[in-house]
This record gives C-alpha cells, sequence and structure tokens, in this order.
C-alpha cells in the first residue's frame, strides 16, 4: 500500500452558491424588498464582525453566467458553526427568493507528503497558520473549482510512490509560484466532506490570471495525467454597501 500524505488542517468552509428567483422578488413592494435588504446586510456585518476578531472569514462575491447568481464562502472554525450560518442565512427573508444551486463543503489543508523541516509545531508556524486560518482578500475577482485525482489503470495517483508524488507535485507546485501577488489560492480538502476531493478558490484583481494559470497547469503531468476537474465558477466582488445596487429591481 502506497503511503498516505498527511495534511495540516483549518478553518472548515461552506460555498454556497444562489441564484435569485427575480419573479418572485419583482412581486414584492419597495419597503419589502428594503426591509429584507436591511435583514440581509445586518448578517453580512455579523461575519464581519467576527472576521474583524480573526474568528473566521468570508467572501461574497456575484456570479457571472447561469450557474448561479453569487457565492458566499464561509469559513469557520468548526463544522458546527458552518451549519449555524447555513440555516441563519436560510431564515432570512431575501433566502426565500433564492434557489441553492450548488454548495461545496472542505476544511482549509495544506499537505506535507512527508515533509518534515523542523521539530517546530507547524501549528504554532506564523506562515502556516496564515494559511489555515485565511483573511480572505477581497480581490475583484473569485474563481473556483472542485478537483479530484485520477483512479484509472496506469493513471491512478494513489498507487503512485510518496516519492513520485512528492516531486510531481514539487513540480505542480512551481508553476503555481509564478502568479504569487497575482492570484491568492486556498485549497480546501474535500475527501469524505463531499462529492470531490478538493476545492480550489482562486482570488485575483486581473480576471485573466485565472485563465493563464489554469491553462498553464494543464501542460503539467499532475493535471494533465492525473487531475478531473468539475465545474469552473467565477465572479466579481460584492462590497456589503454595493447589495442594494446588486438587489435592485
Amino acid at each position: 500500500m502506497s503511503e498516505a500524505a498527511t495534511t495540516l488542517d483549518g478553518w472548515y468552509g461552506l460555498h454556497d452558491f444562489r441564484k435569485m428567483d427575480w419573479t418572485s422578488w419583482k412581486q414584492l413592494t419597495s419597503d419589502e424588498r428594503t426591509a429584507a435588504i436591511n435583514e440581509f446586510q445586518q448578517f453580512l456585518k455579523k461575519l464581519n464582525d467576527v472576521q474583524d476578531q480573526d474568528q473566521g472569514s468570508h467572501s461574497f462575491y456575484s456570479i457571472v453566467g447561469q450557474k448561479a447568481d453569487f457565492v458566499l464562502f464561509i469559513l469557520r472554525p468548526t463544522m458546527e458553526e458552518l451549519n449555524d450560518l447555513e440555516n441563519e442565512f436560510n431564515k432570512l427573508t431575501i433566502a426565500d427568493y433564492t434557489v441553492p444551486t450548488y454548495s461545496y463543503v472542505s476544511v482549509v489543508e495544506l499537505g506535507s507528503y512527508g515533509s518534515k523541516d523542523s521539530d517546530e509545531d507547524p501549528y504554532e508556524n506564523p506562515y502556516v497558520r496564515s494559511r489555515l486560518y485565511p483573511k480572505l482578500p477581497k480581490s475583484k475577482h473569485i474563481c473556483f473549482y472542485p478537483m479530484d485525482k485520477k483512479r484509472e489503470g496506469n493513471d491512478n495517483w494513489y498507487m503512485l510512490s510518496m516519492e513520485d508524488r512528492k516531486k510531481l507535485m514539487y513540480d505542480h507546485g512551481m508553476i503555481g509560484r509564478q502568479y504569487a501577488g497575482k492570484i491568492k489560492q486556498i485549497i480546501s480538502g474535500s475527501v469524505g466532506f463531499d462529492d470531490w476531493e478538493w476545492g480550489v478558490t482562486l482570488y485575483a484583481d486581473d480576471v485573466l490570471q485565472f485563465k493563464k494559470i489554469v491553462y498553464e497547469m494543464r501542460f503539467d503531468e499532475t493535471s494533465a495525467r492525473y487531475g478531473e476537474f468539475g465545474a469552473f465558477y467565477v465572479g466579481n466582488l460584492l462590497e456589503d454597501e454595493d447589495l442594494p445596487k446588486f438587489l435592485h429591481v
């Protein structure tokens, strides 16, 4: 049996994708819509307060295309907190005018592949902590996609030796390093949590960087031979104060 890679695990994450039921939303009076928006803004303020206390983080983006209208990506220390927030949102008035289109449950992770640089507790390392418990950026754009490693015949990632996987992941990571400062990446593991094995969330101020990094990585053996990818979601930052404009009809 091949050696399993160990992981460092941080905050739990929920990507909640929704479509607006614009037809029903339009049937509300102006006052009813305003009240619903104010209630939603109070919910977002609560999320901001938690983020300011470094007890979690979140992102709020409109989605381009027909897969969804917006995504709320929430990070919290426990799965119970995620569930509570999901239920709290579902009880808001605005939720009555949304249709859930997709969700993704995972935990922010760093894969070590057996590397041990020191005897230091990695969870006390400031760099590691910043990766496991990130404050999600407010970049102009977001891109999310789930992915698996293949388990088919000769292209079975899980039958490769640890040494081979470490080398492939090192080469794969070198491509990503070329986009440092252009893209912020959050990798979250979802084995046992969702239908795919990992979720990848990218942030950038230049949306073309998503196209460039994903295309370039297609030529890397880790992706070209062993990678399988789900649907891609791309969107634009929704600041809290822009919510009334987004929901205006």
